[in-house]
């Protein structure tokens, strides 16, 4: 061999292996399937949050963590696929929020390390044994779905005291969301207040819902689910033509042009499940960690709709408000 030809080859040898290292460093990341129930839009401030505790507790995007992102769009059968994709994958740990995509997850794997930023009842969802003891490979923050159900209504009396009649809209496919409905209808019908329910099964079911409760109702209760929080710009459209007083679970639909919310807040729930990431990761069994409720829960008004709506918000009404959006 010449000389010529043998510096080519220790260079190109030399070349490859930087390549060759990082190649191997790189396989030996830990993996974080993140499964995000509903769309990108709805939930880029809940993943900058994640992201951010997990950089506070040295795990660095890329470098010391891998992150496969997807999004289920609030369909259930995607949530399914992508649930399935990860333990091809062989993710270290599943992270994903909204009971659909939990009950997937689970379904998909009864192995790897599962952690919920936001289920509305793990209990009654079985997702978990218990609050204390989750047990399995499940854990993580609960929503706290149903318990807030009663809040919501008192809250919406407030800005309609002359409720009657109330619609009650859920995804039929959401374990959480059908047993925050019945919550809600329990609920009203002990202060007297008449509901028809209206059981979403796809996005195409929403307009012929609104179709059906024209001039039925005096206000509507949205229940917290990824599929109609991805299809949250076509309810609000539909609640304002109706000129419909509504209420939903999450700030998201608020920002959006929706009226009120009132519930938990998702970006603090899911820098919370960071830290369940954390522990897992660093070898911490799903099942011996407890899950956790949320500490932090969010008034949202938006005075815009309000003015729209022809409603008097109650000066009392917006001093307990945490945000509100004019």
């Amino acid at each position: 061999m010449n000389r010529r030809a043998f510096i080519a080859l220790l260079g190109g040898t030399a070349a490859a292996w930087p390549l060759a290292a990082r190649a191997q460093q790189s396989a030996k990341l830990p993996i974080i399937g993140f499964l995000v129930g509903a769309s990108r839009s709805a939930t880029s401030q809940w993943i900058a949050a994640f992201v951010q505790r997990l950089r506070e507790l040295g795990w660095t995007e890329g470098r010391t963590v891998t992150i496969e992102y997807r999004w289920a769009d609030g369909e259930n059968e995607r949530a399914a696929e992508i649930a399935a994709e990860f333990v091809r994958l062989k993710v270290d740990v599943i992270v994903t929020g909204g009971t659909p995509a939990v009950v997937a997850a689970k379904h998909a794997t009864s192995t790897v390390p599962i952690v919920f930023a936001a289920a509305g009842d793990p209990v009654a969802s079985n997702l978990v044994a218990s609050l204390a003891r989750p047990g399995g490979n499940v854990t993580g923050l609960s929503l706290q779905q149903t318990d807030l159900a009663s809040k919501r209504l008192e809250l919406l009396r407030e800005l309609v005291p002359n409720l009657t009649r109330l619609a009650i809209m859920a995804h039929v496919g959401s374990p959480g969301a059908m047993l925050e409905m019945g919550e809600a209808k329990a609920t009203a019908r002990t202060l007297g207040v008449a509901v028809d329910t209206f059981e979403i099964r796809g996005p195409e079911d929403i307009g012929a819902a609104f179709e059906t409760l024209k001039g039925r109702a005096d206000a509507l209760y949205v229940c917290g689910d990824p599929l109609l929080t991805t299809n949250r710009i076509r309810i609000i459209t539909w609640a304002m033509s109706l000129r419909l007083p509504t209420i939903y679970n999450f700030r998201e639909y608020v920002e959006s042009g929706g009226l009120i919310s009132y519930g938990p807040n998702l970006p603090d729930l899911y820098r919370r499940a960071a830290d369940y990431a954390d522990k897992i990761l660093r070898g911490t069994k799903p099942g011996d960690i407890p899950v956790e409720q949320p500490s932090k829960f969010d008034l949202i008004i938006n005075l815009t709709t309000a003015k729209a709506l022809g409603l008097t918000i109650p000066e009392s009404f917006l001093l307990r408000a945490d945000e509100v959006i004019d």
